[in-house]
């Protein structure tokens, strides 16, 4: 691909699970299609702001980042709760530029009331993580510490995880609407997984600081995801620019978006990519 300049570049605002990583449910390892890393390589190299939007802790996003061989200016994680940006200094090292934190008290004590066996933790601004009980991810820090539930309160946090094995995805879902949980973002997994933020706090809050850093116009953005929280970042890019939702996506992450790939494991991402940029024809 040719070098970009000015008015021809981008923003590529990127899920990670379900959309550049296909999880292989043998090894339950997240896998990059060789041709879709080397289409976001390319888009990288040509100039356009690529930027990996995750739910996903630090310590579990910088190594994906690494395995796509690419160097990116701006890196969000934690659903937009901490924003990274790389160090001039060390190219291969990023700092905490952005970190929105918060109390998470009151909204553990009325979720505990409702799901009394549910596993508790969160995510502090250093990267640490406490936790109540085991929770399997590979998404997670790690630097953790198992800790009793009163331990997790007064604690500034950049979210909170609870899991609730127990309840089917529907009758969680209802039971986290009925909560009415005020001054905080929620958003709930294809499994019974939630992922509470500070109020105003997701991806597409972040993606608008780094879209004002960069100044690159809201009508260049490029934006692909799967999930429940990637909804606010695709109704931010469909307004003015391409908002793409995997085909594994469930309906309503589908109808926020400007129009629907295919799935991860059928290379959804890439057919999307290539359509708004044609010029990665020739990568396939």
């Amino acid at each position: 691909m040719q070098r970009v300049r000015g008015a021809d570049r981008h923003i590529i605002a990127l899920d990670l699970d379900g959309t550049v990583l296909d999880h292989d449910p043998e090894s339950r390892a997240g896998l990059i299609a060789p041709d879709l890393a080397a289409a976001v390589q390319a888009l990288h190299r040509a100039g356009h702001e690529v930027v990996i939007s995750t739910g996903r802790s630090v310590d579990a996003t910088l190594p994906i980042v690494e395995e796509l061989r690419i160097r990116p200016e701006w890196v969000i994680c934690c659903n937009g709760a901490v924003t990274l940006q790389r160090d001039p200094l060390a190219e291969r090292s990023y700092r905490r530029e952005y970190i929105e934190a918060f109390d998470p008290t009151e909204v553990l004590q009325r979720i505990r009331t409702h799901l009394v066996t549910a596993a508790f933790a969160l995510e502090r601004p250093d990267g640490s993580f406490l936790y109540t009980e085991e929770i399997e991810s590979g998404t997670l820090p790690a630097r953790q510490k198992r800790v009793a539930f009163e331990d997790l309160l007064g604690v500034q946090t950049t979210r909170v995880v609870v899991v609730s094995p127990d309840h089917h995805l529907q009758d969680f879902l209802d039971v986290v609407q009925s909560m009415g949980l005020d001054n905080v973002a929620y958003s709930v997994g294809f499994t019974s997984w939630l992922d509470i933020a500070p109020f105003g706090v997701n991806k597409a809050s972040a993606l608008e600081v780094v879209a004002a850093r960069v100044d690159i116009d809201r009508s260049r953005v490029f934006a692909a995801g799967d999930g429940h929280n990637d909804i606010d970042m695709l109704k931010w890019a469909a307004k003015h620019g391409d908002a793409v939702a995997m085909g594994q996506a469930d309906a309503t992450v589908q109808a926020v978006a400007s129009r629907v790939t295919g799935t991860v494991s059928e290379g959804g991402l890439l057919s999307a990519l290539v359509a708004r940029f044609p010029e990665l024809e020739a990568i396939r």
